[in-house]
């Protein structure tokens, strides 16, 4: 499948590099701009810039994916699928609708449960025994599309740092085999 994959933190690096190991052609990486940082204010690239980069491919960091030159940036891409990992922005109805097979969201919860943006850290904090990793249809709203697919691990012997890797490799997994069954017509 023709891929737009859009995540910005390390956690979503993982399932980028599946997603390319798989052979699926991703011809556009779209993540947050790069963000100055220390007194010297160095712009510093972001994890999924890092490693798109590193695997050839193109990347876009516009400031907000609601423009219309970014949208038609974006359908000209011709992507039949966009995949979301943590990107930090939501997307427009307009970008929803570009993809022949939709948009997914790699999302680390066993939704309904913590939608929003800081899933690992509240099932930690709500002493949560497991939690999970959602594959699902993005839809107009936060978290609210349907659910393709789901995976759960145990939370207690992680913490929050070892806990989003355990999820970024789940997922990237997981998204790898929801894509197959996408394309297959099997969901």
């Amino acid at each position: 499948m023709r891929v737009v994959y859009m995540g910005t933190p390390d956690f979503a690096v993982r399932p980028l590099k599946k997603i390319s190991e798989a052979g699926h052609d991703i011809v556009g990486v779209y993540t947050q701009p790069d963000k100055a940082k220390g007194r010297s204010k160095k712009l510093i690239p972001t994890d999924v810039k890092v490693a798109a980069e590193e695997l050839g491919l193109k990347v876009y960091q516009p400031e907000k994916l609601r423009e219309a030159s970014v949208v038609e940036e974006l359908r000209a891409l011709r992507p039949d699928i966009i995949v979301v990992a943590a990107y930090g922005q939501i997307l427009s109805e307009d970008v929803l609708n570009i993809p022949k097979y939709g948009c997914i969201n790699i999302h680390a919860s066993l939704l309904p449960k913590y939608r929003g943006a800081s899933p690992i850290e509240a099932c930690i904090l709500n002493g949560d025994e497991k939690t999970g990793i959602t594959i699902m249809y993005m839809a107009k709203g936060l978290d609210t599309g349907d659910i393709i697919c789901q995976e759960e691990t145990e939370v207690s012997l992680h913490n929050t740092e070892t806990l989003t890797v355990k999820l970024s490799e789940m997922g990237a997994q997981l998204v790898v085999k929801a894509m197959k069954d996408i394309e297959a017509g099997r969901t």
